[in-house]
C-alpha cells in the first residue's frame, strides 16, 4: 500500500512538473504582447530543458545522502519560485529566462529525479514499466496546463498573471507530495551502481551508447514539442487545433512512456533502436499532416508517443546495466544530455522557421538526428557485443 500510495504522490508531482511541456501555448502572446520572436520565446523552453537535466546529476547524489522527500520538496519551492519571479518580469526576456529557464528548470530537476529513483526501489521487477507509470503524469502534465492556459488567455488573461498562478498552485502541490517520498526500509536490490566514480562512468561504452540514443531522441522531440503549436498554426490550422495539438502530443507521450516501459522489461536493448527509428518515421510524417485537423492531431499523438520513449527506455536500462540504485545516481547524467537537445532542439527548430517561414527544413533536421541516433547507438551496440565475446 505504501509503495502505490508513493506512486501515486509520484505522478502528481509529474503532471505539475511536466506542465513545462505546454510552452508552446504561451509563445504566440508572448510574441504578440511583450515583442518577442519565436525563437527568444522558445528559446526559454530550450533553457528550462537544459538547466532541468543539468542539475539532475547533483539532484541524484544529493537525494540518495539525504533522501527523496527533502531535495523533492526543495525543487518544488524552486519551481513556484521560478515561476513567481517571471509573473513579475514586466515581459523582460532576461527576468522570464532567470525565473522560469534557470530557477524553475533546477526546480523541475530536483523534483523529478526523486519520484524516479524512489518508485524503482519500491518495484524493482518490473523497472520498466513502475518508470513508465511514474513519469507518465510529466508527459501528461502538458494537457492539463495547455487546456487551462489557453481557457485564462482566451477570457483575456495576461500570460504573465497564469505565470504567478501556475507558481502558487503547481508548486504547492509538488511541495506536499513530496512530503510522502520515502525509500522503503527493507527491500532486496541491486547496487551496483552505487559506488561507480563518474571517470570510470564517462570510460564505459554501454554509457556512451545511453547518452547517444538519449541526445538524439530527445533532440528530435524537443524540436517537435517546443515548436508544435506553431506549427500547426503555419499551415493554416485554427488557434484551437494548434492548442489541442499539443494536449495530443502530450496524450501520446504519456501512453509511450508506459508502452515503451513495457517493452523495455520483454525485449531490453533492443528498443533503444526500435523506439529511435520509430521516432524518426513518424517526425516525417508530421509535416503533410499538418493539412487538415485531424491528422495533424494525431500525427501529434504518434509524434509524442514515440518521445516518450525516452524517459523510460534509458532509465530502464540504466537499471539493467547498472543496478536499480543507478536510476538516482548514474541516469541523471544520461539525462543531463536531454538538457543539451532542449538547448539546442526548439531554438534550431525556431530559428529554422524565423528564416524560411515554415517547418519543413526543421522537420526533416529532427528526422536526420533521430536516424543518426539510430545508427550510432547500433554500432557501439555491436561493438560492446564484440567487446565482451573477446
Amino acid at each position: 500500500m505504501t509503495g502505490l500510495l508513493i506512486l501515486i504522490a509520484s505522478m502528481l508531482i509529474q503532471i505539475c512538473l511536466g506542465g513545462v511541456f505546454a510552452w508552446s501555448v504561451f509563445v504566440p502572446k508572448l510574441c504578440s504582447a511583450y515583442g518577442f520572436t519565436t525563437a527568444q520565446a522558445t528559446s526559454v523552453f530550450g533553457i528550462t530543458i537544459g538547466a532541468f537535466a543539468l542539475s539532475m546529476p547533483l539532484a541524484g547524489r544529493l537525494q540518495a545522502r539525504f533522501g527523496p522527500r527533502t531535495i523533492a520538496c526543495i525543487g518544488g519551492l524552486l519551481f513556484g519560485l521560478g515561476y513567481l519571479t517571471a509573473s513579475m518580469s514586466h515581459g523582460s526576456l532576461t527576468q522570464i529566462i532567470i525565473g522560469i529557464g534557470i530557477i524553475g528548470g533546477i526546480g523541475i530537476g530536483f523534483g523529478y529525479v526523486c519520484p524516479l529513483a524512489t518508485c524503482v526501489k519500491w518495484f524493482p521487477k518490473f523497472k520498466g514499466l513502475v518508470t513508465g507509470f511514474s513519469v507518465a503524469g510529466f508527459g501528461g502534465g502538458a494537457i492539463l496546463l495547455s487546456t487551462l492556459a489557453a481557457l485564462l488567455m482566451s477570457r483575456g488573461m495576461d500570460v504573465l498573471h497564469i505565470f504567478r498562478l501556475i507558481g502558487l498552485t503547481y508548486g504547492s502541490i509538488v511541495f506536499l507530495s513530496a512530503l510522502l517520498l520515502c525509500v522503503p526500509t527493507e527491500c532486496l536490490y541491486d547496487t551496483i551502481g552505487r559506488d561507480i566514480p563518474i571517470r570510470g562512468l564517462f570510460a564505459q561504452r554501454s554509457f556512451w551508447r545511453l547518452v547517444v540514443g538519449m541526445f538524439c531522441g530527445t533532440f528530435a522531440g524537443l524540436l517537435v514539442v517546443g515548436n508544435i503549436s506553431k506549427i500547426g498554426l503555419s499551415a493554416g490550422l485554427t488557434p484551437s487545433i494548434a492548442t489541442v495539438s499539443i494536449s495530443a502530443f502530450a496524450v501520446g507521450n504519456a501512453l509511450g512512456r508506459v508502452a515503451w516501459g513495457h517493452l523495455s522489461d520483454r525485449f531490453g536493448k533492443p528498443v533503444v533502436l526500435w523506439s529511435l527509428l520509430y521516432l524518426c518515421a513518424v517526425v516525417l510524417v508530421l509535416r503533410p499532416a499538418s493539412s487538415q485537423p485531424i491528422t495533424f492531431l494525431i500525427a501529434a499523438a504518434v509524434v509524442g508517443f514515440g518521445f516518450g520513449s525516452n524517459f523510460v527506455v534509458y532509465a530502464a536500462q540504466v537499471a539493467a546495466s547498472f543496478g536499480v540504485d543507478a536510476v538516482g545516481t548514474v541516469y541523471p547524467f544520461v539525462f543531463m544530455f536531454y538538457g543539451f537537445a532542449g538547448i539546442t532542439g526548439p531554438y534550431i527548430g525556431g530559428r529554422l522557421f524565423d528564416l524560411t517561414h515554415n517547418y519543413t527544413i526543421s522537420i526533416l533536421v529532427a528526422a536526420v538526428i533521430a536516424a543518426g541516433g539510430a545508427v550510432a547507438t547500433t554500432l557501439m551496440s555491436t561493438r560492446e557485443t564484440e567487446k565482451a565475446s573477446t
